[in-house]
């Protein structure tokens, strides 16, 4: 379903005057299967070709944070919209100047990011405690996740740690996380803000008493990046992604739309249904058109 009233009108008048959005072109975005990642992908790619014209946005699903930034490098990919900065930075600079950051977060309210158990695990506080937490593994998502590599150098070893650390795609993590919350079987994971898990589970984050994670679970800002030149190539697409603002309800009120549907697409076009996320997105679209006018 398309969006509808206001913003339709918007498009319509546009194009009455003359005004093409996107050049009728086609554009590729990187993601990878984080939840928020997912979600604002999709949202942009309906935008592009329900709003503003284009014929194909094309996802890219890629296999881990080094590949998503390879392709975006060689410029297989247009954008990717989950840059975890300052823990990205290596990734951007390894873009020698090929990629570039959005100026300003698209994600406008504090991340967190860690080792987390349910809160029925009331013994398990900190990450010294997981030697008695009742199971010898610590399930993680994506390899080439900054936390990932942190936890295999520095926080397993200095800790001492029993337990190892397992790579798994982020489905399949909460799935398990699901699965064990449900019967209150003992599970460590990886956890982060923003994401719909912090809205449907209680659990908490472990406190790192000997500082073994560094800055990696400090609060973090989540940006764009975009491949060098596409302000000139697609303004509009350009200008549509760093319009582009959420904070933590709304993303989460995304995520768990778009997991109530049968697919991404639908589940973003059922969220803007809803007037307020209309009302939402309608200077994105503004900015898009503008840019596009220019």
């Amino acid at each position: 379903m398309l969006l509808k009233t206001s913003l339709l009108l918007l498009v319509a008048g546009a194009l009455a005057a003359g005004c093409g959005f996107g050049g009728g072109g086609d554009l590729t975005l990187g993601y990878l299967g984080w939840d928020e990642n997912v979600a604002n992908s999709y949202l942009t790619k309906v935008l592009l070709e329900e709003e503003l014209g284009y014929e194909n946005v094309e996802l890219k699903l890629a296999d881990g944070v080094v590949s998503v930034y390879k392709d975006l490098i060689e410029g297989n990919t247009d954008a990717f919209l989950d840059a975890w900065m300052p823990n990205h930075e290596q990734f951007v600079e390894g873009g020698g100047g090929r990629v570039e950051v959005s100026k300003e977060p698209w994600y406008v309210d504090p991340t967190r990011y860690g080792i987390a158990v349910p809160d029925y695990m009331q013994e398990v506080r900190t990450i010294s405690d997981l030697d008695s937490s009742g199971t010898d593994m610590i399930t993680g998502i994506e390899p080439g996740a900054v936390l990932m590599k942190k936890i295999q150098t520095d926080v397993v070893p200095r800790y001492h740690l029993k337990a190892s650390l397992v790579e798994a795609t982020t489905p399949a993590m909460l799935a398990e996380l699901e699965q064990a919350y449900s019967m209150k079987e003992p599970f460590v994971f990886l956890a982060w803000s923003p994401h719909w898990m912090n809205q449907e589970y209680e659990f908490r984050y472990l406190s790192d008493p000997k500082n073994a994670m560094g800055s990696v679970d400090s609060p973090q800002t989540l940006h764009s990046v975009t491949r060098e030149g596409l302000a000139e190539d697609e303004p509009a697409a350009y200008a549509l992604i760093n319009a582009m603002k959420l904070d933590e309800d709304q993303v989460g009120s995304l995520e768990l739309t778009i997991n109530k549907a049968e697919d991404p697409e639908a589940g973003v076009r059922r969220w803007l249904e809803e007037k307020e996320n209309r009302e939402l997105v309608r200077p994105w679209v503004e900015a898009a058109q503008n840019a596009q006018e220019e």
